[in-house]
């Protein structure tokens, strides 16, 4: 594939799904590392190209995406011989679907709540009392993850799969979050799993470098 493309990226966000996507699908991409703390989500050169102010984003020769599902679907789309293949079964594709977005709307949502609590709320009595809970609402979704969406020994079941640089992602903030690995142990054998792939290995080095 002759494409490049451009990954604006924060190595500790979920952004890091994609990154780990990329190089799955041996991709030929340049990394953009933003510095969320430091503001540069809100710089005006990068709200001239994602208008939401965060990340990810795909710069790709037809345009600009964002948004971790969709970036992460397009990719294996575009690399359909990789190991992110998307299966040709309709049915099948919308179960990934179904737990990509479940991550992305209630797992992330509630994580977020941790630091991004004046999201909803200006008092700060209630952003205290939104951190707080965030250990019950975490543990909440990784217990429906656990017994109901996760398949084994991936997400999907034998087959890898764009669910699980995303997933990944979600476990490895677990301590972060107040929530215990060994209440799940399907979800942290993926951790550890997932953290034996190449893709995972590279991106930890660029992480680190």
């Amino acid at each position: 594939m002759a494409e490049m493309m451009k990954l604006f990226h924060s190595p500790d966000s979920c952004a890091r799904a994609v990154h780990i996507a990329l190089e799955e699908a041996g991709a030929a991409y340049e990394s953009v590392r933003m510095s969320l703390g430091h503001g540069d989500q809100r710089q005006p050169d990068y709200l001239a190209i994602n208008p939401k102010g965060r990340v990810p984003t795909l710069v790709t020769e037809q345009g600009v995406l964002t948004e971790t599902p969709a970036i992460l679907v397009y990719i294996a789309q575009l690399f359909p011989q990789s190991s992110l293949a998307l299966p040709a079964d309709p049915f099948a594709f919308a179960e990934i679907q179904a737990v990509n977005s479940y991550l992305a709307s209630t797992l992330h949502v509630a994580h977020a709540h941790k630091l991004r609590g004046s999201r909803w709320a200006n008092d700060a009595a209630a952003i205290e009392a939104m951190r707080a809970k965030v250990p019950e609402s975490v543990a909440a979704c990784f217990e429906l993850i656990e017994t109901r969406l996760f398949r084994g020994p991936w997400v999907m079941g034998e087959r890898f799969s764009i669910a699980d640089p995303y997933l990944f992602v979600f476990a490895e903030w677990m301590e972060g979050d107040g929530v215990e690995p060994s209440r799940f142990p399907k979800i942290l054998a993926h951790r550890n799993r997932m953290g034996d792939r190449a893709s995972v290995q590279r991106v930890n080095a660029m992480r680190k470098g």
